[in-house]
């Protein structure tokens, strides 16, 4: 039998209350709090908690403090990201950011989420669905990257934007929810 972490990276209902997987947001909010305690000058500290914390780092990542996640180890973040203030990463599932990504400050990305019928909810349990960003893509301060979405190459998505919908390459998207406003060439 599958145990709720199983079922949970599988994209199935899963139960968040089950003891492993606490202990794993645990582990991740005490290493949130570390990173967000650093300092600006303390980026051989910063590197060292975001290699923990995170479950793939490429080169030279940014993130600045406050960062808060779910688990952590879902979050891949390629060459030279860039995350600006109080981002929040919701990553039951996995959330892969290509080379030179750069987030606004306030972008949030989730990927979990709940039943639409009221009684699953009641009973607790949540799924989720992973989120992907290209390379080059610039999410605007205060834009939602909602469950199960990719984002395109060199694609903007516009502050405060909803991103309910997969986003293709080379496009800005804006509003709630997100739509194509403009190509890029």
């Amino acid at each position: 039998m599958a145990s709720e972490r199983e079922k949970m990276l599988d994209g199935e209902a899963y139960d968040p209350a089950d003891p492993e997987l606490i202990a794993a947001r645990e582990r991740a909010g005490e290493l949130c709090r570390l990173y967000n305690r650093t300092t600006a000058s303390d980026d051989e500290s910063r590197a060292l908690v975001l290699r923990e914390l995170f479950g793939a780092v490429g080169e030279d990542p940014h993130v600045e403090p406050p960062f808060r996640c779910d688990y952590g180890d879902q979050i891949a973040v390629g060459d030279a990201f860039f995350a600006n203030f109080g981002c929040v990463v919701l990553d039951v599932r996995s959330v892969t950011f290509g080379d030179r990504c750069l987030l606004g400050p306030g972008v949030h990305v989730y990927t979990a989420t709940h039943p639409l019928e009221a009684a699953a909810r009641a009973e607790g349990v949540e799924y989720g669905d992973p989120v992907s960003v290209g390379d080059d893509v610039w999410i605007g301060g205060r834009a939602v990257l909602n469950p199960g979405v990719s984002v395109g190459d060199r694609s903007v998505v516009a502050s405060g934007a909803v991103v309910t919908r997969d986003v293709p390459e080379d496009v800005v998207v804006a509003g709630n929810p997100a739509e194509v406003v403009r190509e890029l060439e």
